[in-house]
């Protein structure tokens, strides 16, 4: 592939984008997006109600279904490269019948749904499906032992668990006990086993007998919707918080940083037991109306080259461990195949070298861009864009609406901003639409992640004369 979108050597200087093609990004001029942004006029824009009302599967799958119903939304793809395609109005209709098992149970409004399951239909149907029934969502990592699974979902308090009949078996079962307010676990069926283990209820059938309509309930934008774990540094996970008026955030990074574009193939590769994995898996591109790519099997370097090309992936977000590896098997594998369709690769999780984003030049003929956020932020909040230089080593700039600032706390608890290239913990003026609205059961510690009204990270960094941010560590761990 030509790397007409670039110029200059392969070093570790600026990356300027000179040619971008026919079609510019959705994110032209940065400085001009930032001026004009208003997170009041987009939710303005995206939510038609007289009223204050909102939900997030509205946007994540309503809206797109009743504008193109017929058009592909979900691509799996299994270990033998079968495909699966299942359309906006199909998978629709798979979380209206979630929905309806869950109001069903008479579930109460708020009750916090657990998924415990890999890369399939059934974890969107129940993400979405909870959303519908004013539930909140909350996933688990399939990777997990029996300890971790069951301190999250002591902690949410979980009535309802989806998870597979092999996972319940090995990791659910024996500390089913310990959880007595988990009414209800619906079993994906993945063996050959007739009878269902005890106090276990088979999915498939339930969604069987389930009404194929369901009208999305109407919150407050200020409802809570979903529910992630991070583990920090130390002590217990923390439960945090997100309201429904967080798709507005999902939504607009997802156009802005990965410019997605309704027409695109995307591949998001993350675990969906993360908030990678739903903010930018499930709920941002489906907002979006673009088809995803969820590929049922784990990492396998010539298998991924494989997908990129003969899916033509337009928008590949990744993580810098994926990268790593796939530098690691060299350029052959990857120069098999070839990738006109690809315009975007994107990186998060941990800070990312500069040697992996000049690799993505090497290899695609396109800088990796790097982003930077995190469970508690709920959505992108500083990222390199299409449009704009690439600095290799740099987490790029903040995104539009956001604003950002590098600073310290004095002693009196007051916030001091620093100026260019001091390095300090990145922080973000509080009010944005996917800000975390608390750490469950532990509100002295979210007011504690604030300042005169700003949230505080705990990533030290220092913001270049260009506006650019550079990571320089966490603040416990600098302290240490």
């Amino acid at each position: 592939m030509e790397s007409e979108a670039l110029k200059g050597p392969l070093q570790f200087g600026p990356i300027d984008k000179v040619d971008l093609g026919s079609r510019p990004p959705n994110l032209r001029d940065y400085a001009a997006q930032c001026r004009h942004f208003s997170w009041e006029r987009l939710r303005g824009e995206l939510f038609e109600r007289a009223d204050d009302k909102l939900n997030m599967a509205t946007l994540a799958i309503d809206r797109q279904a009743d504008l193109t119903p017929d058009k592909v939304a979900l691509r799996f793809v299994d270990a033998r490269f079968r495909y699966t395609h299942i359309s906006y109005a199909d998978l629709q209709q798979m979380a209206n019948r979630f929905a309806s098992v869950l109001q069903r149970f008479e579930l109460s409004r708020g009750t916090v749904v657990a998924s415990l399951l890999g890369r399939c239909p059934e974890l969107f149907a129940t993400v979405l499906g909870t959303l519908k029934a004013g539930c909140v969502y909350t996933p688990l990592f399939s990777a997990f032992g029996p300890e971790p699974i069951r301190a999250r979902l002591e902690i949410a308090a979980a009535r309802v668990l989806v998870t597979t009949r092999g996972l319940y078996e090995r990791k659910v079962a024996q500390i089913r006990a310990q959880l007595p307010q988990l009414q209800y676990v619906l079993l994906v069926d993945d063996s050959t086993s007739a009878a269902l283990p005890e106090a276990t209820q088979d999915f498939s059938s339930l969604m069987a007998q389930a009404a194929e309509v369901f009208a999305t309930i109407p919150l407050s934008p200020d409802d809570a919707a979903l529910l992630h774990f991070t583990s920090g540094t130390t002590g217990k996970p923390k439960g945090v918080v997100h309201a429904h008026r967080a798709v507005i955030a999902h939504y607009a990074s997802a156009r802005l940083a990965l410019d997605l574009r309704p027409d695109d193939v995307y591949w998001c590769t993350a675990d969906p037991g993360w908030v990678t994995g739903i903010s930018y898996g499930v709920i941002a591109p489906l907002a979006c109306g673009v088809t995803l790519l969820v590929d049922r099997e784990e990492l396998d370097v010539e298998r991924w080259y494989r997908l990129l090309s003969e899916n033509a992936v337009n928008v590949w977000y990744t993580a810098p461990t994926a990268i790593r590896m796939l530098m690691k098997a060299g350029l052959d594998v990857v120069r098999q195949h070839r990738y006109p369709a690809l315009r975007l690769i994107a990186s998060v999780g941990e800070p990312l070298n500069p040697e992996a984003v000049m690799w993505g030049i090497e290899a695609f003929g396109l800088p990796v861009h790097d982003t930077w956020w995190q469970t508690e932020t709920g959505a992108i909040m500083i990222a390199n864009f299409l449009a704009e230089t690439v600095w290799p080593g740099s987490m790029g700039r903040a995104m539009p609406g956001i604003d950002i600032e590098i600073a310290k706390r004095r002693d009196d608890g007051s916030v001091e901003l620093l100026g260019t290239n001091e390095v300090g913990e990145i922080v973000l003026r509080s009010g944005w639409p996917s800000m975390f609205t608390t750490y469950l059961n532990n509100e002295q510690r979210y007011r504690d992640s604030f300042a005169d009204g700003w949230y505080f990270s705990g990533d030290q960094a220092r913001r270049d004369a260009n506006g650019y941010l550079w990571f320089v560590g966490r603040s416990d761990d600098i302290i240490k």
